[in-house]
């Protein structure tokens, strides 16, 4: 009795070896498992100059928003030049209404009259901000984003 039912189970666990390794593995994107990783599609941006694109709404409390425009062809960002603080360090620029850098990238100034000033900690913008791409997303998902509050 003993023996036919190692002999059973052995044939069993053949049977399920064998049906485990003809099966093949997909990842969540459909690609074979084994397959050569394949680099991305590059993306283009879709502003294409600064004020020209819609501002993408953010997907969850705090998110740092996306840059709606092009940046190709902006300086590098460094610690004594900034792009992007030539025009976010104020509320409008040449007449038109722009987003401001948030109240979180200043420090106060020792003169309550003066200007805050920027946060050293808070120069290289690209670090929390990123280019807006048409980009479909890789998994289908139904994640529904943060919804701000109606303003009165």
């Amino acid at each position: 009795m003993k023996t036919t039912f190692k002999f059973t189970l052995a044939a069993v666990m053949t049977a399920v070896a064998c049906w485990a390794t003809a099966q093949t593995v997909t990842s969540m994107r459909g690609a074979d498992v084994s397959d050569q990783d394949a680099a991305p599609v590059e993306k283009t941006y879709q502003g294409s100059k600064p004020g020209a694109q819609q501002l993408v709404p953010r997907t969850f409390q705090n998110q740092p928003p996306v840059i709606p425009h092009k940046v190709d062809g902006f300086s590098d960002i460094t610690s004594e030049e900034n792009a992007c603080l030539d025009c976010h360090i104020h509320d409008k620029f040449r007449g038109q209404k722009i987003p401001r850098a948030g109240k979180s990238h200043f420090v106060a100034n020792a003169d309550p009259k003066a200007e805050p000033q920027l946060d050293m900690r808070r120069w290289q913008c690209n670090s929390c901000h990123a280019p807006q791409v048409d980009a479909k997303p890789l998994v289908a998902n139904n994640f529904k984003g943060y919804l701000p509050p109606a303003k009165k």
